[in-house]
């Protein structure tokens, strides 16, 4: 029988977790008009002024100040998990126990063997239970990885990417959970994770890593003085300091079981540098490239030129690459599109899957999620492999 109404709410209100309410709101907008209606139901926070603010901002029902409040509520039936990440197990599990569905944020957990708990706990319900990869809904993404699987540039030999981010880069900046946990755990798991995500969403799976250097070069933080949001831009800090226990930067090389290789970079004090993720993919037959701050577009060569013009090309995306038609309101080429709007086609890619629907491709699963966190887990090891491979699968540790 087809479901009336999907309720949904969100449980987190800080940054990314604005983004999910904002594409709950959006997603009955986009595509066909088949979607069951989406009931905005609630914002839950620990922090009660954040989830009161998001509700109002984001036209929601009702604020709460803890995740159970949500698993107990009869009216939702769809929920997404946007907290720090060694909350997520409790969380997830206890939502999939009373019946939800659950779309959980990148990195999974903060280990492996919290990842399987949740990936075991999946097959007791018939939920939908996703891990959110949102970099998989970006169509200029999307439209390179058509011309590497249709054979346009054929099968990549190198890719080459990072993720530099600026919001570590302040000393004084104040502590919070993102500096917490052992190595792998800053911004290897933090931003690393989407990067991974994407080598493999291009090039398939990886066989194996090496040559991992993790580095701290922030060694300690001041104290927040008040509730952290975020990167934590603004709050107040005492004069008392605390130990930096991640990386701030991670680069590591990783081989491809298709043979590609990959090199990485990932960094959270790239001074000026707030949000910069961008790759080339070097191919059998062309090169495409992608820079987040150029959302909408990709440059791509291969031959067919003449020499004397023969080069990278820049392509708009528009309508004919993927998400966009009837995915924006002005669906036009060479309108654009941001970030936020690929949290506006996760939500509706999931709100779709709760349905029944089958137009969009599905939400990555808690499986995808737990292989994520075995090849960063590889990763980590490799810092310690004096130079050797460290094999995906033989790598994880308990």
């Amino acid at each position: 029988m087809k479901q009336d109404s999907i309720g949904v709410a969100v449980i987190g209100a800080g940054m990314a977790g604005r983004a999910h309410l904002n594409g709950y709101r959006t997603a009955s907008t986009l595509y066909g008009l088949d979607l069951p209606e989406v009931r905005l139901v609630a914002v839950a926070d620990a922090h009660e002024p954040f989830a009161r603010d998001a509700a109002e901002r984001f036209g929601y029902q009702r604020a709460e100040t803890g995740w159970e409040a949500i698993a107990a509520a009869p009216d939702i039936d769809a929920v997404s998990v946007v907290v720090a990440n060694h909350l997520h197990r409790e969380i997830v599990e206890g939502l999939l126990a009373a019946g939800k569905h659950v779309l959980c944020e990148k990195p999974l957990a903060p280990t492996v063997a919290d990842a399987q708990a949740m990936v075991d706990a999946a097959p007791r319900t018939d939920r939908v239970a996703a891990t959110g990869f949102t970099y998989r809904r970006s169509p200029a993404i999307n439209a390179i990885r058509e011309q590497v699987a249709q054979g346009a540039l054929g099968p990549v030999r190198h890719f080459n990417g990072h993720y530099w981010c600026d919001y570590g880069f302040d000393p004084d900046a104040p502590m919070s959970w993102r500096y917490l946990g052992a190595p792998g755990t800053g911004a290897l798991s933090d931003i690393g994770s989407h990067l991974v995500d994407l080598g493999e969403f291009l090039c398939g799976p990886v066989r194996s890593v090496r040559g991992t250097v993790l580095s701290t070069l922030v060694p300690d933080r001041p104290r927040a003085l008040g509730a952290v949001v975020g990167h934590a831009a603004g709050v107040q800090v005492s004069e008392v300091r605390e130990r930096v226990e991640n990386e701030d930067v991670a680069t590591f090389t990783l081989t491809f079981e298709s043979g590609a290789v990959g090199t990485f970079s990932v960094s959270r004090i790239a001074y000026g540098l707030p949000n910069s993720l961008g790759f080339e993919v070097f191919c059998e037959n062309g090169a495409a490239t992608f820079d987040l701050a150029r959302a909408a577009e990709f440059t791509i060569a291969g031959p067919g030129s003449p020499d004397a013009v023969n080069g990278y090309r820049q392509v708009l995306a528009g309508p004919a690459h993927p998400y966009l038609t009837r995915g924006l309101p002005m669906d036009f080429p060479g309108v654009g599109y941001g970030q936020n709007d690929l949290f506006a086609f996760q939500a509706r890619a999931f709100l779709e899957q709760i349905a029944g629907l089958d137009r969009l491709p599905r939400c990555p699963t808690l499986a995808d999620g737990l292989h994520n966190l075995k090849v960063l887990d590889a990763v980590v090891a490799a810092a310690d492999a004096d130079g050797r491979s460290v094999s995906v699968l033989q790598s994880t540790r308990a």
